[in-house]
């Protein structure tokens, strides 16, 4: 199968690559990328107007499959992946079974091989069953596929167990994924601390909630060695102690949310729990140093955390109903909106934090448009102004607050190993 890709103008951050080019592949390889490429190809995609620019790749996406399939299943959150230009996730393993074993691993990528339109990439659980007592099989988790640790969806508080699983980690040559909410704290938090949650009578989550197991993490993988990332970042002291932590050559890593670096909490128009997601919507100050820190390169990855949720599960109260925002199909536009047309970010910039640099975390070769390489591409129009429609989604999670949100930048094609998974 070939595949001509005309007329685009190219991001690749991987080689320095910026400009109007075109793209030749060949059996799911890049062959050819010159200024006017004259050669028949099976099928051709017209990228006027459009970036052509390598796969995005999200390194924190729940897929609710095993035990919750009616929120979201991995063919499901797949096709949503496609439908934002993700062309590689990596799977969370907060899942009814804990994805905690070797089988889990196996059981996930079998099943995604099936089923997946795009490159699935599980991470294990640090402890047997999240349950913080007893590590899991780190080791054995590695080698069946997983491409890291996490306890995601709450943090490890024994800091004694927790130093034993980074060490594994290391051995095993995987990073520590790492959520960052110390559970004393939270207590029974649902919003931001701040006066919208006093307006609504409801119990606040403080910044130093995230920022006490920031700060001992970072100091956690200094006496370790292992590298750690730091997941869904959402206050202005974890882009301090994210600085401080590389001003020190630790090996350390962070992403950021498009929900944190758009909204503020003070924009919670009312009791409607597609507003409640975990780290919270935060003050409009920690949003200006988020935005910073990804400018000023501090800042690694901008990831979606994902979190697919029943419309009943989210017709409750704030008080009730379970954190979670789904991403995967808004992530591009918000990026585009909030950060690239306000100059916080260059397009190569945005490339960066979206598919090179998870590559790099993951330690895959993937995020390049390089000859020789696999063709994980998105095609997207960076000036189409559109609203967010819920409706439109493919996955069978609806819980956003960007619902009818005016925004710029519609992904036009994925195409995974040569193969266009997705045209709009």
């Amino acid at each position: 199968m070939t595949l001509l890709i005309k007329n685009g103008y190219i991001l690749d951050p991987s080689a320095g690559a910026e400009g109007r080019a075109e793209l030749f592949i060949e059996d799911g390889i890049i062959k050819e990328i010159k200024t006017e490429i004259d050669t028949q190809a099976e099928q051709v995609i017209d990228a006027k107007g459009c970036y052509v620019m390598p796969g995005f790749i999200d390194l924190h996406v729940h897929l609710r499959e095993p035990g919750c399939e009616y929120k979201e299943t991995i063919a499901t959150g797949a096709m949503a992946a496609a439908r934002g230009g993700y062309t590689t996730i990596c799977s969370m393993p907060n899942t009814n079974p804990v994805l905690d074993s070797r089988q889990m691993i196996e059981s996930v990528l079998s099943k995604a091989r099936k089923e997946a339109v795009v490159h699935v990439l599980p991470i294990g659980a640090v402890t047997k069953g999240q349950l913080g007592m007893e590590l899991a099989d780190i080791k054995g988790m590695a080698a069946a596929g997983a491409v890291a640790v996490s306890e995601d969806g709450k943090s490890v508080m024994n800091t004694v167990l927790y130093r034993e699983g980074m060490i594994e980690a290391k051995e095993a040559g995987i990073p520590v994924f790492a959520h960052c909410e110390d559970k004393d704290l939270v207590g029974k938090g649902v919003l931001n601390e701040g006066e919208k949650s006093r307006e609504l009578g409801m119990p606040g989550i403080s910044n130093t909630v995230e920022d006490v197991i920031v700060a001992r993490d970072i100091l956690l993988a200094k006496n370790t060695g292992v590298r750690l990332h730091l997941c869904h970042c959402s206050t202005k002291d974890s882009v301090t102690f994210v600085k401080m932590a590389k001003d020190r050559g630790l090996p350390v890593t962070a992403e950021v949310c498009p929900h944190h670096f758009t909204m503020a909490d003070e924009e919670i128009e009312k009791d409607d729990a597609n507003y409640k997601m975990n780290p919270p919507l935060r003050s409009a100050e920690d949003i200006k140093v988020l935005k910073e820190g990804l400018r000023d390169n501090i800042m690694d990855v901008i990831a979606t955390d994902h979190a697919p949720h029943s419309r009943e599960e989210k017709a409750k109260s704030i008080m009730e109903a379970p954190f979670g925002i789904v991403g995967l199909e808004t992530a591009f536009a918000l990026t585009m909106t909030e950060l690239v047309k306000k100059g916080y970010l260059t397009p190569m910039q945005m490339v960066e934090k979206m598919s090179c640099n998870p590559a790099k975390v993951l330690g895959i070769d993937k995020g390049t448009l390089a000859v020789g390489k696999r063709a994980d591409i998105v095609i997207a129009d960076p000036d189409e102004k559109y609203k967010i429609d819920v409706n439109e989604f493919a996955s069978k999670g609806k819980n956003t607050p960007f619902h009818g949100k005016e925004v710029f930048g519609r992904v036009k094609a994925t195409i995974v190993e040569g193969k266009i998974i997705f045209q709009d």
